[in-house]
């Protein structure tokens, strides 16, 4: 890795692992450190930092700037750059992508054996004035996949071919497992224990578990139900001649499976699919929208808050909170009997007294 130069390799973690061996003991120690250094994220972070670290070279080139070791007042400078509106985001860079481009830098610097400017003031201070001046910025949040949704794309697809019982399983099992896109990629078959009421589910690797501590849900199967999530993947299984390796596949032309997993990317496109079959805007759902569904869906059935956790496996309740919040918000409300229908205003007949015949009907004072 070059020191100052702009056509610095993309960072990965074993850069951080020197290789000077003095012996083939010392090789070996060192290949099997840098593999295991290169493990301690996803390879989707790892492919993110690399697209973070690109365009970061992309602008120390364009402005002349030294992009290894930088200076904290031009990292300061990219960040104020990306988060400026273009043609391109009428927004800018959202603030997770941000930090996500500083994580990227810090990593780069430290492989290189440099100290990592990402925490000067002059970058912290930038940052969070970033953030500070998106507040009042609402977030694009994508709409749930409610039970009745998940029911009526189902009814859309075309069973008779291989893909429509595909994406039928990834549409079930995704509601009925709160699954995250990338935990649905990941599936294999060996992850899935039939039991008699169901599917015993090991997440083996999670957005908030990637030590791969693995996490086991139930499925329930729901006996008699055409969308039962427990036959839809099983059906999946038997017809794709799936035995082994990754749940879902991806797709050739021709209906044919390929050997190849389903990217995240896929799952969002089934689901927006999905929603544009059953009349609704495909844009405003995404793959969250399925595990963001079976939140919604539990809150309105009036589930136990840590049962609903423990099969998100969100680490703090209080997100999950957020879900039973939103619908339960109308409930027991304080004004529910204020501002209700009255009587129209005017006289009524208890107002006016009768005065004697031939006079008028004079209201009360």
């Amino acid at each position: 890795m070059g020191d100052s130069s702009t056509d610095v390799e993309c960072v990965r973690a074993a850069d951080i692992v020197g290789v000077s061996p003095t012996s083939d003991a010392l090789a070996r120690a060192d290949d099997a450190a840098r593999g295991y250094a290169n493990g301690s994220r996803a390879a989707s972070t790892w492919r993110a930092y690399e697209a973070d670290w690109r365009a970061f070279l992309g602008w120390c080139a364009g402005t002349g700037v030294r992009p290894l070791p930088a200076s904290p007042r031009d990292i300061a400078r990219f960040l104020a750059v990306e988060a400026l509106p273009c043609a391109e985001r009428p927004a800018g860079r959202a603030v997770s992508t941000l930090r996500r481009r500083l994580a990227a830098i810090r990593l780069m610097h430290l492989g290189a054996g440099h100290v990592s400017p990402h925490a000067a003031p002059e970058v912290s201070e930038v940052l969070r004035g970033i953030a500070n001046s998106r507040r009042d910025v609402a977030g694009a949040r994508k709409a749930p996949v409610l039970d009745a949704d998940a029911c009526r794309m189902v009814d859309a697809l075309d069973l008779a071919t291989l893909a429509g019982l595909r994406d039928r399983a990834v549409l079930l099992l995704g509601f009925a497992g709160a699954l995250r896109r990338s935990e649905l990629c990941a599936l294999d078959v060996s992850d899935l224990e039939r039991r008699d009421r169901g599917f015993l589910l090991t997440v083996r690797h999670s957005k908030t578990d990637q030590a791969g501590r693995t996490q086991t849900i139930a499925i329930p199967g729901q006996a008699g139900s055409p969308y039962c999530p427990v036959d839809a993947v099983e059906r999946w299984l038997v017809a794709g001649g799936v035995r082994g390796g990754a749940v879902f596949l991806r797709f050739y032309r021709g209906d044919v499976p390929s050997p190849h997993r389903l990217s995240p990317q896929s799952v969002a496109a089934i689901v927006k699919r999905g929603a544009g079959a059953i009349g609704r805007d495909p844009t405003a759902f995404a793959a969250h929208s399925l595990r963001h569904g079976f939140l919604t869906q539990a809150a309105r059935n009036g589930s136990d808050i840590y049962r609903m956790a423990a099969q998100s496996r969100h680490r703090d309740v209080r997100t999950v909170m957020a879900y039973v919040q939103d619908e339960t918000r109308f409930d027991d409300h304080p004004g529910q009997r204020m501002l209700g229908a009255r009587e129209p205003a005017g006289r009524r007949d208890a107002d006016v007294v009768a005065v004697p015949a031939g006079g008028d009907r004079l209201p009360r004072p």
